[in-house]
């Protein structure tokens, strides 16, 4: 049954996200075995949220240039031409085509470009409730989660395994920590 009634505690109106409580990480299988994780910014984004809630809008805005695995000889080679080429294609992007919530369930569909490359990704969002913090200012809290196949945005480079296989998964997890603000 889909619901289109706000949560509680999430008010209507624009909510500008903090880039400063704000986190995208990624995930990405290494040599079959284990698994890189790392951070990029979220520079700028809001959050329109519309009385019906299906009526609401996401937009966000990340730059490659912070990628950030805790190494750094792997940071350079992503944002090379191998993988983000961030000198051609220094922005990523995301804005929402569509809100959907079933019970405290939300999704969220939209367009994603990285690379250069648009693509529809859903997100299964988690509203995380909302507070004044000690300055006035009303937040609201929301972690969302999807998975992108690196091909479908053109990031092709690979290195095959002696024992088979390839360096990096083609599968990537993204997760977002988003803190937004209330604007007058």
């Amino acid at each position: 049954m889909s619901v289109t009634t706000l949560p509680t505690g999430l008010a209507a109106g624009t909510w500008a996200i903090d880039p400063s409580h704000t986190e995208a990480s990624f995930t990405v299988r290494h040599a079959g075995i284990s698994k890189v994780r790392g951070t990029v910014a979220v520079t700028a984004g809001a959050i329109t949220v519309a009385e019906d809630l299906t009526l609401s809008a996401v937009t966000a805005t990340l730059d490659p240039s912070t990628i950030n695995t805790n190494d750094a000889g792997r940071d350079g080679h992503l944002k090379s031409a191998d993988f983000f080429d961030i000198e051609k294609f220094g922005e990523w992007t995301f804005a929402s085509t569509g809100v959907v919530a079933d019970g405290e369930d939300y999704v969220v569909t939209g367009d994603l470009t990285i690379h250069g490359v648009t693509q529809s990704v859903e997100l299964a969002v988690e509203f995380g409730g909302s507070a004044t913090d000690p300055f006035g200012n009303q937040r609201a809290g929301f972690s969302a989660t999807t998975t992108i196949s690196r091909k479908e945005f053109g990031i092709t480079w690979n290195a095959a395994l002696e024992a088979g296989g390839v360096l990096v998964s083609d599968k990537v997890v993204i997760s977002l920590e988003v803190s937004a603000i209330k604007q007058a």
